[in-house]
């Protein structure tokens, strides 16, 4: 996958807000990896704030739907890891300033 189609589906994930937090996935650091193979299989590795989040089922929803407009997309499978686990260092800059979460 190319650069550009890489940075156009980052940029449509940091459209999936976590419904908590306020603060989009890509920032939280919850988005591992993306990739898209040759039939158009997109590949989401991600991750949540934590194991029982109740929200797992919305915010894949959200992934769908910002990835739904992307033509190269043809088939999307988002994947939830927990391995490495998540910890507030994953967050941008911007989101550790948003949360006020010292850097």
């Amino acid at each position: 996958m190319d650069e550009a189609l890489k940075e156009n589906i980052m940029g449509a994930l940091e459209n999936v807000i976590d419904p908590e937090l306020g603060i989009d996935i890509v920032n939280l650091g919850l988005v591992y990896d993306v990739d898209l193979d040759e039939e158009g299989l997109c590949t989401v590795v991600m991750t949540l704030t934590s194991m029982g989040c109740p929200l797992s089922a919305h915010i894949e929803r959200d992934v769908k739907f910002v990835l739904a407009d992307i033509p190269e997309i043809k088939e999307l499978k988002v994947d939830i890891v927990w391995e490495p686990a998540w910890n507030k260092h994953m967050m941008s800059r911007y989101a550790k300033i948003a949360l006020g979460i010292p850097d």
